[in-house]
């Protein structure tokens, strides 16, 4: 059974006892959603993976390292550990820096720590 009503001009619809509203017409997500809200989010989003999270670990505890040094610990292939690389790269939470035949990788200490104190003030502590 589907079911569509409308909701302040914006279409609602039902199937199976679930509800799902769209709500891209009916409001500006700039209305509510701060831009640092929007850049905790990207960081939430490229730490939401495992090999991510230790990734960032292994980072956070020595200095640096290389991507062959992540791929002999790794059970995942190159490629795979590239695209981890590359989601936390782009959102700003490490540096990778070439240096021929390497890529050598580092926390953003700057973005990570702006991470870490968002999440701080979110859970309280």
């Amino acid at each position: 059974m589907i079911l569509i009503t409308s909701l302040n001009g914006c279409k609602a619809f039902t199937k199976n006892f679930i509800f799902v509203r769209k709500i891209t017409n009916c409001m500006n997500n700039n209305d509510i959603i701060t831009d640092d809200q929007k850049k905790f989010a990207r960081y939430a989003k490229a730490m939401g993976h495992p090999i991510r999270l230790y990734i960032l670990t292994t980072l956070s505890n020595q200095n640096c390292c290389y991507s062959g040094d992540l791929s002999e610990v790794l059970p995942i292939a190159k490629s795979t550990l590239s695209q981890h690389l590359k989601e936390l790269k782009d959102a700003g939470l490490i540096r990778g820096e070439i240096e021929v035949p390497r890529i050598k990788y580092c926390l953003n200490r700057e973005n990570w720590e702006e991470a870490r104190d968002f999440y701080k003030k979110i859970l309280g502590e």
